[in-house]
């Protein structure tokens, strides 16, 4: 039988990528939506074939032809509406960042373990066919004892000094506490950490970060660079952010015996292309450009989990070490020193 999944969001994100993608998957439909003016929400419904929209979340929870949720609202919401769903029975698969508050982060853990829901997150950039490709290569050892690796992700518009302040429906994103203290780093460095963890299959032990932010005056940056120590002893960096125009959304992953390359493999809509090279595997692989490829493959991974009753390829577990990674950074960047994440277990 179809997921039956419910919105709760019906800004940009949703329209122009999660909706269309599931549309496009084979085995979900859209029932209900919610947004807190009904009129916005009904024209959503309409536009992507949901049959009820709604203005309070409450009724869409009560709705019984709704399985799972999909919650993208304000980052500070993502815990409260994660959590309502979960006691209502529905399953979560949670936008990113996962929470603003390691505290959060570890009740929406609990809270949907306790009520038996299945728990994900929207870190696409694991379900890029090319990411999939280098994890592969990376665990079965074709770069040997890895060494190095490196993702930048971001944009930028060629003469703009500063991007213009997000209005209207995003003006959230000027909000530090809505936010969660950081800007760049929870609009795409979460899902470039994510990415490295996922195609290193190791966890962060310290990080030191430099932005342009987090400063009295500026609490939210633009750009970000981040070193990271992996367990084990890869060193990784990562770059992100608004002032990047032209910028390659680029993954290199160096070992003793070889390198990986994902040349605009970042990001996932545009045509990319994966280089192996190494004394064992020596291949390239281009993928066309498929804006929704990977969201479609996100919400197909998140019914299978449920069926098969496991955790998704991007589980609650791997949101919450992110939600570590960045206040690591916030802190990191505030003070001026290395942090090392204290992962909580649960």
């Amino acid at each position: 039988m179809a997921l039956g999944w419910g919105f709760i969001s019906t800004g940009g994100h949703p329209g122009n990528n999660i909706a269309p993608a599931l549309t496009a998957a084979n085995d979900g439909e859209l029932v209900a939506v919610y947004s807190r003016d009904l009129g916005r929400g009904k024209a959503f419904a309409e536009k992507h074939g949901a049959k009820a929209a709604y203005d309070s979340i409450d009724e869409l929870l009560a709705d019984s032809r709704v399985d799972a949720v999909f919650v993208s609202s304000p980052n500070h919401l993502h815990a409260q509406h994660g959590l309502r769903c979960a006691a209502a029975g529905k399953h979560v698969l949670m936008e990113k960042p996962m929470t603003t508050t390691l505290e959060d982060a570890v009740a929406l853990v609990k809270g949907c373990r306790e009520n038996g829901v299945t728990l994900g997150m929207g870190f696409m950039m694991r379900h890029h066919l090319g990411h999939v490709q280098a994890q592969q290569a990376v665990r079965n050892g074709a770069l040997g004892r890895v060494t190095l690796a490196q993702v930048q992700g971001g944009g930028g518009v060629r003469g703009e000094e500063t991007p213009p302040p997000r209005t209207g429906l995003r003006a959230w994103w000027e909000d530090p506490v809505a936010m969660g203290g950081a800007s760049s780093m929870m609009g795409t460095g979460v899902h470039l950490v994510d990415l490295l963890r996922f195609v290193l299959g190791k966890e962060v032990t310290e990080v030191a970060a430099i932005t342009d932010g987090q400063t009295e005056s500026r609490p939210l940056e633009q750009l970000v660079t981040m070193t990271m120590r992996f367990d084990g002893g890869t060193l990784a960096t990562m770059c992100c952010g608004r002032v990047l125009p032209d910028n390659r959304n680029d993954l290199t992953v160096y070992g003793i015996n070889g390198r990986i390359t994902g040349r605009a493999t970042v990001g996932g809509g545009l045509q990319g292309k994966l280089e192996v090279v190494s004394d064992t595997v020596n291949q390239t692989t281009v993928f066309p450009a498929n804006r929704h490829a990977v969201f479609t493959a996100m919400l197909e991974d998140f019914h299978r989990a449920i069926q098969e009753d496991r955790e998704p390829l991007a589980s609650g577990m791997d949101g919450l070490r992110v939600v570590e990674i960045t206040l690591a950074m916030i802190e990191s960047a505030r003070h001026g020193r290395t942090v090392k994440p204290s992962p909580v277990e649960i």
